[in-house]
């Protein structure tokens, strides 16, 4: 089991800046992969970015890439999402999965097998 609290959403201007964290207990952590997704009413989670406990690289999707950087911070857990040169389009619940850390489908919310209850991220324009 992989309990995750997801924390830091709010609301904000268009090109602001948020940093979101994704704080995971639970079972051992190595082998595992962490991702983003973004909820919006009546619409699949979306995928955002992902990468691995133990590994260094990052997915990130398209429309997110060069804006948005995932760290990890070991010692507490915790994967970060800086989220930078927000846009309106950005708006939704963030939510933290986990899954283990196979093959190439982190994109996919279906392949997740633990979710955070997500946090609220609004910019207005």
């Amino acid at each position: 089991q992989v309990q995750l609290v997801e924390s830091g959403g709010g609301l904000v201007r268009t090109g602001d800046s948020l940093t979101l964290s994704c704080t995971a207990s639970g079972q051992t952590f190595s082998d595992i992969a962490l991702g983003w997704f973004r909820q919006t009413p009546g619409k699949e989670r979306k995928f955002v970015a992902a990468t691995g406990w133990d590994a260094d690289t990052a997915y990130y999707e398209d429309s997110v890439k060069g804006r948005f950087t995932l760290s990890k911070d070991i010692a507490k857990n915790t994967v970060y999402l800086q989220m930078n040169s927000l846009k309106p389009e950005d708006t939704g619940v963030y939510v933290c999965g986990a899954r283990g850390y196979h093959g190439s489908t982190f994109y996919l919310a279906s392949t997740y097998d633990y979710w955070g209850q997500g946090t609220q991220v609004t910019i207005s324009s």
